[in-house]
């Protein structure tokens, strides 16, 4: 081997060397730092109960004659929703075979005629959307998206929520509008009473708050 190539074959065998001894260093520096922390989880989901024996549905109904006010009973409802996210879910079940306004003759046309309880017995809302936040302790005021299912049907419907939490216990009212005729039940009015098409309704919820993961 000539002096020339002896020196090049020296200085490319330092060369790696060297580089060697950098990638080893930057290793092991690397090893030596302390470790990040776990990125935390994703906050816990907020689950709201409703007691059937504290909560009430109310309705009222406007016509030329008079305003006709009455009540359903609740079955069940779960309500949880992400505190970040607002991204909801549970179930709300009303005995749709509960309502009743005071007059039995009415009722019993509202069961047989107008919303077929017979056949549907049950009006169930499935929320899946928060918008806005829920305070973990005090009063909030918040929309709540999601589909109510009732005769048969599935329809969007937004209810304007006032929550109170205290401790595991928390207390709320819900509003929301039923446009009827255009879900497709039928218009109880006749050529003597005018009936409003759309049935307002306010929930009276009271229940349990818990977290889950």
């Amino acid at each position: 081997m000539s002096g020339t190539s002896a020196r090049r074959f020296r200085s490319v065998r330092t060369f790696a060397i060297l580089s060697l001894s950098l990638r080893l260093t930057l290793f092991s520096s690397i090893l030596s730092l302390p470790q990040s922390p776990t990125v935390a989880k994703a906050a816990s989901e907020t689950v709201l109960t409703l007691d059937p024996a504290r909560t009430k549905v109310h309705w009222t109904l406007d016509s030329t004659l008079h305003t006709v006010h009455g009540t359903f009973a609740l079955k069940s409802g779960t309500i949880h929703f992400d505190p970040d996210t607002g991204k909801a879910g549970g179930e709300i079940v009303v005995l749709a075979t509960s309502g009743e306004s005071g007059n039995s003759s009415r009722d019993a046309r509202m069961h047989k005629e107008i919303l077929e309880t017979g056949k549907y017995p049950e009006a169930v809302f499935h929320p899946v959307q928060v918008e806005g936040k829920v305070a973990p302790s005090g009063a909030s005021d918040v929309k709540l998206n999601g589909t109510f299912s009732i005769h048969g049907a599935d329809h969007p419907i937004s209810a304007e929520v006032h929550a109170d939490l205290t401790g595991s216990h928390w207390t709320g009212t819900a509003k929301f509008d039923i446009p009827y005729v255009t879900y497709g039940i039928k218009d109880p009015s006749n050529f003597l009473l005018k009936v409003k098409p759309v049935v307002e309704v306010e929930l009276e919820m009271s229940g349990e708050v818990r977290t889950a993961r």
